[in-house]
């Protein structure tokens, strides 16, 4: 596959609004959303899966029609996942799933990517670099939400392609990551914190200069997303 290509994949020929209903339907079928918990404001949504806050408020509506979520009203309301929430009503997901080989694909090419641009990058880090790194691991270990840790997640690794040097090699670890992003589904924020420690031990490797250690840490971790996202994950 041309690694700048765009996305061929079934998820094309969803709508934004379906997307946004899909993915969290597939989180609520993973058991990455609970029952009664409380999704986040609508502009946080539409940020963490690059849409319009105009999409997920018909999203959160068609959900709460579909029996998926619940809409309360009041100082404490909010849209949360239904206590019972109704599965198989969103058949959008199965998009998702159509696509899993593609997923798999851009796991390999974005892990692949990322282990050659933290070689470089410890070659000679940047300590203003590392100090950002730094600061963004801090915000992913106290945000409260899986929208606030995507996108600090997201500033972190661009930050890390970026002191690479590697113009070029970073592009194309945008264009994958941002492919792969359209993938993602929320996830649970005890598990999403578990992953940040791995950027930890890996800001500690570019600090010391270790490239074979960057390298590796940086692979491992984009590779663990062959079993943790929905592609890996069984049905419950």
């Amino acid at each position: 596959m041309d690694l700048a290509s765009p996305a061929l994949g079934a998820i094309r020929r969803t709508t934004a609004v379906d997307t946004v209903r899909a993915r969290i339907s597939l989180a609520v079928e993973l058991g990455m959303l609970a029952p009664g918990q409380r999704l986040p404001g609508t502009d946080d949504t539409a940020r963490a899966f690059e849409v319009s806050e105009m999409t997920v408020r018909r999203a959160y509506r068609a959900l709460s029609a579909e029996g998926v979520v619940v809409r309360r009203p009041g100082h404490a309301g909010g849209t949360f996942i239904a206590d019972a929430p109704v599965v198989g009503t969103v058949v959008e997901i199965d998009a998702y799933r159509a696509d899993a080989a593609h997923v798999h694909a851009l796991i390999d090419q974005r892990a692949v990517l990322e282990a050659g641009l933290a070689a470089r990058a410890s070659s000679a880090p940047d300590e203003g670099a590392l100090a950002r790194l730094d600061e963004l691991v801090d915000e992913m270990r106290t945000t409260s939400d899986w929208t606030g840790f995507r996108t600090a997640d997201a500033a972190f690794h661009d930050a890390l392609a970026g002191m690479a040097g590697a113009a070029g090699a970073a592009e194309l670890h945008h264009r994958v990551t941002h492919e792969l992003y359209a993938y993602f589904i929320p996830y649970r924020i005890d598990y999403l914190r578990a992953s940040n420690e791995e950027h930890a031990l890996l800001v500690d490797a570019l600090r010391s200069g270790d490239a074979a250690a960057a390298s590796r840490l940086a692979f491992d971790h984009v590779a663990e997303l062959h079993g943790s996202m929905y592609v890996g994950q069984p049905r419950i």
